[in-house]
């Protein structure tokens, strides 16, 4: 595993001298739809737990936080709680604001193979008796609330607010192979009102500047990083096209477009390194699988694993220009991307179809297939998301 201090590096952002940034390298291993289909699990689980992308947005309620959108991803992160430091594996969720781990109090099968806080064992826990639950598609993570010291990489945060975990959601979880999550979107969506761990960063003056970076490597490379306070001018060497803020709560964005199929009236994009896929309204992403292959209408799955296996391109699927030629966000040029997922021998394409009227106008999901092909810049001092398209 990487180690949990992890030396910073000299930046340069803004062409000024900037302090140190911290960055939390990420690892990228198997999937949990990998190891439940290891465990030949996966098709029990998928007919017992529709997939439902949508319920993670503009739910009602409670927080909801479908265990299915965490199936396909990749990339994890260690951090560590308490003091001595207590180590787990977690996501870094950009479509969420919670910290939660697993804790000694947690009862759940999911648990019992997971690294567990035990706050016995840190001098600085503070407990609480405030209970969170964070609703999932499978069941309910509850706990409760506490208060300790969070490490990332070379930050601590001190008395930063987090749930220790007491039940898990389904057994499915035991599977998985990060211990829990760390949410960076807005405190607006959070769930019990708990702080999120970079609004303390923030406040506390931990991070040169209000914004952190995220880089995620392709084909299985290494590399990848979340970094905190700083922009790695080595990433941003295309430029960066800056896109303002148009709700803060989830990393959303406004984009517009002049095709037909795609946001004639607008639409609204969530950058979420908590989803793996691309969603999109189902009208667009039919037309758009049919545009990508106009010759396989019928079984567009066996299409896509023909190319695959032969290393080609969907046709009109180009090499330059944004997301395989989709074209530059900011400049209202959406052609969604046709990428490739390959998955222990087959390939899928890497959208899917959803749903989701806003007031102002059709929700899209930039997951991770998008986030591959940029590094990305969340940007909480001026409220916006800058995107500089990979080489």
């Amino acid at each position: 595993p990487p180690p949990r201090h992890v030396p910073a590096r000299l930046l340069v952002t803004d062409r000024l001298p900037s302090p140190l940034h911290p960055r939390v390298p990420l690892k990228r291993g198997k999937s949990l739809r990998q190891v439940l289909k290891e465990h030949g699990l996966l098709e029990r689980y998928l007919k017992q737990h529709p997939y439902n992308l949508a319920s993670k947005y503009y739910h009602a309620g409670v927080s909801a936080e479908p265990l299915e959108n965490y199936l396909d991803n990749e990339y994890f992160g260690t951090i560590s709680i308490g003091t001595p430091p207590q180590e787990f594996t977690v996501i870094f969720d950009t479509g969420s604001s919670n910290l939660w781990v697993p804790s000694v109090y947690c009862s759940s099968l999911a648990c019992s193979n997971h690294k567990r806080f035990n706050p016995a064992d840190s001098s600085t826990f503070v407990g609480t008796n405030e209970s969170v639950s964070i609703a999932y598609g499978t069941g309910s993570m509850t706990g409760v609330l506490g208060y300790d010291t969070v490490t990332v990489a070379a930050i601590n945060v001190l008395n930063q607010i987090f749930g220790l975990a007491e039940t898990e959601p389904g057994d499915f979880f035991y599977y998985s192979p990060f211990d829990g999550i760390l949410g960076l979107a807005f405190p607006s969506i959070s769930s019990s009102g708990a702080t999120p761990v970079f609004d303390n960063m923030m406040s506390e003056g931990l991070v040169a500047k209000d914004l952190f970076s995220v880089y995620l490597s392709r084909d299985g490379k290494r590399g990848s990083f979340v970094l905190f306070g700083g922009i790695d001018p080595s990433y941003t060497t295309n430029g960066i096209s800056w896109i303002p803020l148009s709700a803060e709560t989830y990393w959303q964005i406004t984009m517009d477009s002049g095709e037909p199929v795609a946001c004639s009236f607008g639409c609204q994009a969530i950058v979420d390194t908590g989803t793996s896929l691309l969603a999109m309204p189902n009208r667009c992403c039919q037309h758009t699988a049919r545009r990508r292959l106009p010759n396989q209408r019928q079984n567009l799955l066996r299409a896509t694993q023909g190319l695959c296996d032969r290393g080609e391109r969907p046709a009109g699927e180009g090499t330059g220009g944004g997301v395989l030629g989709w074209g530059d966000p900011a400049a209202g040029n959406h052609h969604p991307p046709c990428s490739r997922l390959q998955i222990d021998g087959y390939c899928t394409l890497g959208f899917q179809g959803m749903n989701i009227p806003t007031e102002s106008g059709e929700l899209w999901i930039l997951g991770d297939v998008f986030i591959r092909e940029y590094y990305v810049i969340f940007d909480r001092a001026n409220n916006m998301v800058g995107l500089s398209q990979l080489p």
